[in-house]
């Protein structure tokens, strides 16, 4: 069985300025605790997944680029979140 989480569970980006509140989608019905459960497959950017604030890696192509523009000092610009793996904790 997939690891639960529900609406309203704090994720972070080690590359993001901020935290972001996870909003369930694919069990809508089902409820822990009074909160929808999703997944870890509810994964999607801006779906379940809102920003987190400014992002700072230059593995962002807009983060370079800004980056590039300033002569090389570091440019943070908004985030766009590109789920790639989930760490769990308490």
């Amino acid at each position: 069985m997939s690891m639960l989480v529900t609406t309203g569970a704090s994720m972070s980006c080690t590359f993001g300025a901020g935290t972001a509140a996870f909003q369930a989608t694919t069990n809508p019905m089902m409820l822990c605790g009074g909160k929808v459960v999703g997944t870890i497959q509810d994964a999607a950017a801006g779906v379940n997944i809102p920003s987190f604030g400014m992002c700072t890696t230059l593995s962002n192509p807009a983060v370079a680029a800004a980056t590039a523009a300033a002569l090389g000092v570091l440019t943070p610009v908004p985030c766009t979140p590109i789920p790639t793996s989930w760490i769990p904790s308490q």
